[in-house]
């Protein structure tokens, strides 16, 4: 990429770790490009060119074993890439980085199945998802300053748990934990939030409302959804990436991708 420039690490005198300063300025947030991951000679991703705007709400969607949960990971520092450039906007190359680094960085993700602290309230959840220094890690419940407080306060408002706030998470529903854990992701204060088929499991009433979630987070993140309900992704897409066999089969509308032949072949059709 040659518009790419990598500036040097800044150090945070606080905490003393590298901490790449993220540029989205110039260009998307998110770039991958030609990435290929290979497992016992299975090519799980096929030379990937994949870009995500600064504020978009993807949704990407495809067969099984199209290669989504490996383009997560590689996007996650889980899985390295045989080859190609992952970077988050213009100066940060993720493949420097591991998943510690890359999730301060500024990139969340969430995966299918809702991992809460059970024994905890909703309150006490958000607490401990706090952006803080995890070098040392600070005593639990410890006094919050106002805008901490403030913070858990409008996360709690966002997910729609604020009448919840006192009850323990393992009382919550399912798709209440999953709104929960989203509102874990939020107090880290992510750039770039991956969610895994958020709509698992849920029913009608939690699915519409988990559809208005992430609008809402649409523009303040940017927001990548991989989900196989298709009635849920035409409530939320505005752009739709279809993988097929570790590689991007088409980009558009819903419309646009219910209506392209090799979707109907390969996926739509099943």
């Amino acid at each position: 990429m040659s518009t790419v420039r990598i500036h040097g690490p800044v150090t945070d005198e606080n905490d003393g770790i590298a901490s790449p300063e993220l540029d989205t300025a110039h260009g998307p947030i998110l770039y991958l490009e030609d990435v290929t991951v290979s497992f016992d000679g299975f090519r799980a991703l096929n030379v990937l060119s994949l870009y995500i705007d600064d504020g978009e709400l993807r949704c990407i969607i495809g067969p099984n074993g199209a290669g989504k949960t490996t383009m997560m990971d590689v996007i996650t520092g889980k899985t390295r890439p045989d080859a190609g450039t992952v970077f988050f906007g213009q100066t940060i190359d993720l493949l420097k980085l591991d998943e510690p680094a890359i999730a301060q960085a500024g990139i969340g993700r969430k995966f299918q199945k809702p991992s809460v602290f059970e024994q905890l309230t909703v309150f006490e959840n958000l607490e401990l998802a706090m952006h803080t220094d995890k070098r040392v890690w600070p005593t639990l419940f410890a006094r919050l300053n106002s805008t901490q407080r403030d913070d858990i306060e409008i996360v709690m408002e966002t997910i729609g748990l604020t009448a919840q706030r006192r009850e323990r998470a393992g009382s919550l529903s399912h798709g209440q934990k999953q709104w929960l854990e989203i509102g874990m992701l939020l107090m880290q204060k992510p750039k770039l939030l991956l969610v895994d088929e958020p709509v698992a499991g849920m029913t009608h009433q939690e699915t519409e409302r988990t559809a208005e979630l992430l609008l809402s987070l649409a523009g303040k993140h940017s927001v990548v959804v991989v989900e196989h309900d298709m009635e849920f992704v035409r409530s939320i897409a505005r752009k739709v990436t279809v993988l097929h066999e570790g590689s991007v089969l088409t980009e558009g509308t819903m419309d646009e991708v219910q209506n392209h032949p090799r979707v109907i072949e390969v996926y739509l059709g099943d």
